[in-house]
């Protein structure tokens, strides 16, 4: 069973930056593809980025490819979405996920509770 906990999000005006972190525990965190995807009101899940376990692959959702980066610290069993340039649109509860290193979000087997970013124009 792993268990992931978010951080970092909060209000920011537009074209500002803020990072996100995913602490996981009670796992193997380097043996999972890890995840980020957000949800905004009234829309469903969708995927904006996921790394593989080592961290040598990584794909975007086209709406966030180069402004937002995700790495992981798999010493620290963390991993971080550095989020710049941010837009109005990508107000969102932002959820880490853990599973196979794939866009769609049935192939996360855990997920934490979510951390909202709010930017605001």
């Amino acid at each position: 069973q792993v268990h992931l906990v978010e951080s970092g999000g909060g209000l920011v005006q537009a074209g500002g930056s803020l990072r996100l972190s995913c602490l996981a525990s009670g796992g193997t965190f380097s043996s999972y593809g890890m995840g980020w995807f957000r949800q905004a009101p009234g829309n469903e899940r969708a995927f904006v980025a996921t790394i593989a376990w080592n961290g040598s692959n990584k794909y975007y959702a086209d709406s966030v490819k180069g402004r937002f980066t995700i790495s992981r610290d798999n010493a620290k069993n963390t991993m971080y979405l550095q989020m710049d340039s941010l837009k109005p649109e990508d107000t969102a509860v932002y959820y880490c996920a853990a599973g196979r290193f794939l866009r769609q979000d049935n192939a996360y087997d855990y997920w934490g509770q979510g951390t909202q970013v709010t930017v605001s124009s």
